[in-house]
């Protein structure tokens, strides 16, 4: 008898252990842990970090997805200034010559996020063949008065930061007013923000009256996933009394109030906001811009911690224990698209044409969630 009251009691600390992890952020070091563990299984698949990526077909290494990699990387860097993670960036732009994918003459917003990391590390060293490429590209785009390039929301996450990041570097004033220009275009102009619901349709095809099966419109995750992470990139980035930061501000508090009631009771985000029957389930990548919006805006004193906290408490909680693996590889990462039905199956164990810019996704929200762990 002694021992089965024992027995219950021991599953009882157990569950209540179980309980208060899930609804408390882990250790730095525990957040860190997984970011490496991530990172290190992307490195070792791909040791050279030049090679070209084959899926459907062969794409040179500086494509988006690999780009959105780097920026994560960085961002590990930043926090954890490990001499390998710096060398395998450095390698990667040397392997390119620090050019764009379809050259310097691109306006392709995906073809300019490569420059992201780029400018990052001609910050850390002065080399000007670092930003050749890609401030010939932007200033070429400047030389013109088109501002309707970025017709696809995920557009904005790619470019809007080389635009402001070569602000600061420059003090060219006129890099943060195309942004500003090309932003309004792609939210006013083009339609794509619904500010009566916070969010935002991919492109034309999801404007009205395209609905989802059950009668909402179609709001993409990872597609308002990119907007979160552009629009809180742009406002690190440019100064706190910047003319138009109220305006990202604004729409960034919008998004926010939105995405916390329509989390999933598990912690992730379905791939289609609104219907979460159509291709319902976990999926990482917009959960991880999500949150890397989330803590961000409670690090910086702008998002009640009392109100944000438990979701960012309960979405990191979700990834590290059911997203990565034990040899750091990501479950649950949609593949490339442009809705809910595209790259699927999600699972556990279902592996995505590209594996980058899920783990660039992961490791942007690992570095803000860190900042708030004791």
């Amino acid at each position: 008898m002694k021992s089965k009251i024992l027995l219950v009691i021991s599953c009882l600390l157990f569950a209540l252990a179980a309980c208060k992890n899930t609804n408390e952020l882990p250790s730095k070091q525990e957040v860190l842990d997984k970011m490496v563990l991530t990172n290190d299984y992307l490195m070792k698949k791909w040791p050279d970090p030049g090679v070209n990526v084959i899926t459907n077909k062969e794409r040179p290494s500086n494509l988006w997805t690999r780009a959105v990699y780097y920026e994560g990387l960085m961002a590990l860097y930043e926090m954890h200034p490990q001499e390998k993670y710096l060398q395998y960036a450095i390698d990667w732009g040397k392997s390119h010559n620090w050019g764009l994918r379809n050259g310097a003459k691109t306006r392709h917003a995906d073809n300019h996020c490569a420059g992201q990391t780029y400018i990052d590390l001609f910050n850390i060293e002065q080399d000007s063949i670092r930003i050749r490429d890609i401030k010939a590209s932007i200033d070429s785009m400047l030389s013109t008065d088109k501002i309707d390039d970025w017709d696809w929301i995920d557009a904005l996450q790619m470019a809007m930061p080389v635009f402001a990041k070569l602000e600061i570097l420059t003090g060219y004033e006129a890099y943060s007013e195309r942004m500003y220009d090309m932003y309004m275009d792609t939210k006013v102009t083009q339609g794509l923000y619904n500010h009566e619901e916070g969010l935002w349709w991919r492109d034309a095809d999801f404007l009205p009256p395209y609905k989802e099966p059950n009668g909402e419109d179609c709001y993409w995750s990872r597609g308002n996933g990119w907007v979160v992470a552009a629009l809180i990139r742009t406002m690190d980035i440019l100064p706190a009394n910047h003319k138009h930061r109220q305006e990202y501000m604004k729409t960034y508090l919008e998004m926010m109030e939105a995405l916390l009631p329509i989390q999933r009771e598990d912690g992730f985000w379905n791939a289609s906001l609104h219907d979460p029957n159509n291709y319902g389930g976990k999926e990482t990548t917009g959960t991880s811009l999500f949150v890397y919006g989330m803590a961000w805006g409670v690090n910086n004193g702008i998002l009640s911690a009392e109100k944000y906290l438990p979701a960012i408490t309960k979405a990191w909680n979700a990834m590290a224990k059911e997203s990565v693996h034990e040899n750091g590889f990501l479950g649950y990462v949609q593949g490339t698209g442009k809705e809910p039905k595209d790259g699927q199956p999600v699972t556990y164990t279902s592996k995505p044409d590209f594996e980058d810019y899920g783990l660039g996704c992961f490791l942007l929200c690992g570095s803000e969630v860190y900042k708030l762990c004791k």
